[in-house]
């Protein structure tokens, strides 16, 4: 039996996922980190993307896509804390390209450098969400 690691996915609105994985791979801010048992603690910023949860004895990764937020690696736990957190197939790519879309707008029409801020911020989202189910249907 192979090493596991206990994760908990948790948004403002629900816990999406509390179980245990062989590894995790989390979208931090500097880059895709991959987490293995007994992975050596930290503290980050994780940006828009998509986790990968590799459970055991479960060939296919479970997706979930997290609006940015914190992660915490503790030994043997690793939690993930975002606004928002969707799982994979629960995406909804027509609702993703159309918030591409209006933060393209937004930026191209900001009044101030705050609106033209929430709109980078839109738009990172919406890319990542897009970005998200093309891994899902490249998996199928």
């Amino acid at each position: 039996m192979a090493m596991t690691i206990h994760v908990d996915i948790v948004s403002a609105e629900a816990e999406l996922f509390s179980g245990t994985a062989e590894y995790v791979v989390v979208p931090a801010e500097m880059g895709e980190v991959g987490i293995y048992p007994r992975h050596t603690q930290m503290l980050t910023r994780i940006k828009p993307g998509s986790v990968r949860i590799k459970k055991p004895d479960v060939a296919e990764e479970e997706v979930i896509y997290v609006s940015g937020g914190m992660l915490e690696v503790q030994p043997h736990v690793v939690t993930i804390l975002s606004d928002t957190a969707i799982r994979g197939h629960d995406l909804d790519e027509a609702k993703a390209l159309e918030a591409k879309r209006h933060a393209e707008e937004a930026m191209r029409n900001h009044a101030s450098k705050m609106d033209y801020a929430k709109a980078q911020v839109e738009l990172a989202e919406a890319v990542a969400q897009i970005a998200a189910i093309q891994k899902l249907r490249k998996r199928s």
